[in-house]
Parts: structure tokens; C-alpha cells; sequence
């Protein structure tokens, strides 16, 4: 944790944790280095179901292309906070409500799911045109990955016996315009994986262009950055994606690329900053139980890991009991929750850890609060602090930047 992150802890009060730290120079430096990395026909969008906090999204606005987004209410949230912002409008299951919106909020790409969501956008229209990529699952070999949204059986997208009828419908209506086609297969993959997936899509692409006799002016990838959370210092290779992409665009010299990570840009940016209520130990093994749990971090949960966390020793124990601790061994840290399931790592060697010692969880910046069960057992919520001059650190309305999800939710 950098000095700036850890003098704003310790000037927290015990009642103030749980707290969440967004390190917005943290954030400034690692999107820029993304961007630097890329090459210029590639369009860098944030998939604002990562992180939709308002000052990230402003903080990204001036380094990104755009955003992806996918529901009605990440529209509504990203344009009021943006209102100049390029959008893509992305995810399965669109109402027609959503689409109608996105039209009226100026969308700049609406990602085609299905047949029946483009025969649904078609009755939206009106007068209006629209700018749209077929979402394909392309027949494509994959190594592993963490998730898998193509290549297989899917609710994702339209399989390539489907879109010649796709195709028609678009040739029949003039108020619809196909820029390219949308792919995103997996996440969870590093760099050298996602360059040889990236190279089987624009082949694909490129071979079923020339079938149809369409030029397709971009396709988008999606995302899918591996991030490893037991190795926080290990960062996707930003660098080597790039230059590999540039040899790929070489050989389809006039297609845009667009991409849209969100974990892999946002996770390193945030920490969970919580306080060791009890340490206590069951049947030989070691607990400590912490203020909030996986109701405001979820990713360790989701992700079936254990959250990297850094223990902040605190000296002021006043209490006339010996002070509950472990030295050398394995520890489980556990919420306040009443499940067994509300574990944020387990069986952790630690040096030492004490009652009273604040814990900072690493790599909260995505898919941490924004996918949590906030109302469980009725906690409070979280504070939220944006660090940024390290002279003056902001301190935030406490109340949580949740985005208005009431017509679709997060992805």
C-alpha cells in the first residue's frame, strides 16, 4: 500500500471501517500505461459493470475511448455523470424499454444479441438509425480460461448458422447500419492466450466477410485480462498484448479493434480496509472475525480465492485482558456474517495478527461492492474515500456510488 493510502488509514477512526480507498493516481498511471501499450487502430472502452464508482468513471473518461455498458440503468448512471461519453450497449437480454433508451441517450453501438432483439429493435426505432455489431460465438480452440462465453453452448450471442437471417433483416430495414461484429469468448487470460484468441477472431471474421461480400469496419473483442489475484504484482502484459496486436492488424489493415477490460483496469486501484474484531480459534485452527465481510467484498466469494490483504498493526489496546493474537501460522479471516461461506481468505500464514489490527484487502477496485449482498443482516454500509492530492486526501459522502440498476442490473 502506498504512504499516501496508509497515512489516510491511519487517521481513521475505528467507527469509520469498514472503508473502501479508491487510489485515483494508482488508477491515472495504470490506464495511461494501458493506453500507451495499445496501437492506434485499437479503441480502449471500460466495461462500467467492473467498477461504476462516479469518480472512476470520471477519473477513466479522460484516458478511454468510451464505455460498455450493459443495462438501461449503466446508461442513465454513465451519461449523467458523462454526457459527451461514447457508449456501447452490450448484454443479453435487452427489454425493449432498454433499447428505446439507449437510442434516446445517443448510443453510439448497440451490441445484437439475437434475431428476435433485432426484430425487438426494429419496432423501437421510429425515425431513429442505429449503429450496430452482431454479437457471434465463433467456433474457436480455447486453452483455459477462468470464464467461458463462446465457443461452446451459450446464452451469449448468435451462433454463424444464424446471422445470414440477421443479415437480412438489416438489408430490408435502411434505419440499421452493421458496422462489424462483436466476440467476446473468455476471460481470465494472459496475454499470450488472448493475442492467439484475438488472432483466430479476425480470421474468422475476415473469412466470413468475404463470404457474405460485406466489409466489416471493426470488430470488437471484449475483454477478459487475466488478473491473478494470488500474485497481486503480476499484471497483464500490456506491453506484449500490444505489439502482438499490432502484427495482427497488419494483416486486416482496415478494421478498427475495440476492446472493453474492466476488471484488469480498475481491480489494482482499490482496497478493502477493515479492523480484527476477535481472533479466536476452533478445533486447532485459527479465526479472525472482521468488521463487514463478503456483503461489501464478494469478488474472494465469486472468485473462489483468497483476497490478498496486508495487515496495519495498531498499538492502542486498552483493555485489562491479554490482547487475542496469532504468531506464525495460518489464519482464516472471516466477516460478520452468519454463513460459513463469508470467508475472505483462508488459512493464511501470518506473521503476527492481533485484535484490533486493521487488515487492507488488495485488488478491490472491480467486481467487489458493485456485486455484494448488501442488505444481509443489515450492516452498515462502507465509507469511500478517493485518494488523490496526498497532501489532501478526499474524504466521500459515505453513502455507496451504487449505479441506477432498475432497468436491467449489473451484468
Amino acid at each position: 500500500m502506498r504512504p499516501a493510502l496508509l497515512h489516510h488509514v491511519g487517521r481513521l477512526a475505528d467507527d469509520d471501517l469498514p472503508a473502501y480507498l479508491y487510489d485515483l493516481p494508482g488508477l491515472r498511471a495504470h490506464v495511461r500505461a494501458v493506453r500507451a501499450a495499445l496501437p492506434r487502430r485499437v479503441e480502449l472502452l471500460y466495461a462500467a459493470k467492473a467498477n461504476s464508482d462516479p469518480r472512476l468513471l470520471q477519473t477513466l473518461a479522460e484516458h478511454v475511448d468510451g464505455f460498455e455498458v450493459a443495462s438501461g440503468g449503466e446508461i442513465r448512471h454513465v451519461r449523467g455523470l458523462l454526457p459527451e461519453a461514447r457508449i456501447a450497449f452490450g448484454g443479453p437480454g435487452k427489454t425493449p424499454a432498454e433499447l428505446a433508451g439507449a437510442l434516446d441517450a445517443g448510443v453510439e453501438r448497440l451490441h445484437v444479441e439475437s434475431e428476435h432483439e433485432l426484430r425487438t429493435l426494429t419496432t423501437v426505432l421510429g425515425d431513429r438509425t442505429a449503429d450496430v455489431l452482431l454479437r457471434v460465438n465463433v467456433p474457436v480452440l480455447l486453452r483455459s480460461a477462468s470464464l467461458v462465453m463462446g465457443g461452446c453452448p451459450s446464452p451469449f450471442g448468435l451462433d454463424p448458422a444464424q446471422l445470414d437471417r440477421c443479415l437480412r433483416i438489416i438489408a430490408a430495414d435502411g434505419r440499421i447500419r452493421l458496422r462489424g461484429l462483436h466476440v467476446h469468448v473468455a476471460s481470465g487470460l494472459d496475454a499470450r492466450a488472448h493475442l492467439a484468441l484475438v488472432a483466430q477472431i479476425m480470421a474468422w471474421a475476415d473469412r466470413w466477410a468475404r463470404q457474405q461480400g460485406i466489409t466489416l469496419a471493426e470488430v470488437n473483442v471484449g475483454g477478459g485480462m487475466g488478473v491473478d489475484y494470488t500474485r497481486p504484482d503480476e499484471v497483464f502484459d500490456w506491453a506484449a498484448f500490444g505489439v502482438g496486436l499490432c502484427r495482427t492488424l497488419e494483416r486486416h489493415p482496415r478494421v478498427t479493434l475495440r476492446i472493453e477490460p474492466g476488471r484488469s483496469v480498475t481491480a489494482y486501484c482499490g482496497w478493502y480496509v477493515t479492523q480484527v474484531l476477535d481472533v479466536r480459534r476452533s478445533r486447532g485452527q485459527a479465526f479472525a472475525v472482521l468488521r463487514g465481510g463478503t456483503h461489501h467484498l464478494r469478488t474472494p466469494a465469486a472468485k473462489q480465492h483468497d483476497q490478498p490483504f496486508e495487515v496495519i498493526p495498531d498499538q492502542s489496546w486498552h483493555h485489562p485482558w491479554n490482547r487475542p493474537e496469532v504468531r506464525g501460522e495460518p489464519v482464516t479471516l472471516v466477516g460478520q456474517l452468519c454463513t460459513p461461506k463469508d470467508v475472505l481468505a483462508r488459512r493464511v500464514m501470518v506473521d503476527r495478527l492481533r485484535t484490533g489490527d486493521r487488515i487492507a484487502f488488495a485488488m478491490a477496485g472491480a467486481y467487489a461492492w458493485n456485486i455484494s449482498h448488501h442488505a444481509f443482516l443489515m450492516h452498515p454500509h462502507p465509507a469511500f474515500h478517493h485518494i488523490d492530492d496526498p497532501a489532501a486526501p478526499v474524504v466521500d459522502d459515505p453513502a455507496a456510488p451504487v449505479a441506477d440498476t432498475s432497468a436491467g442490473g449489473p451484468a
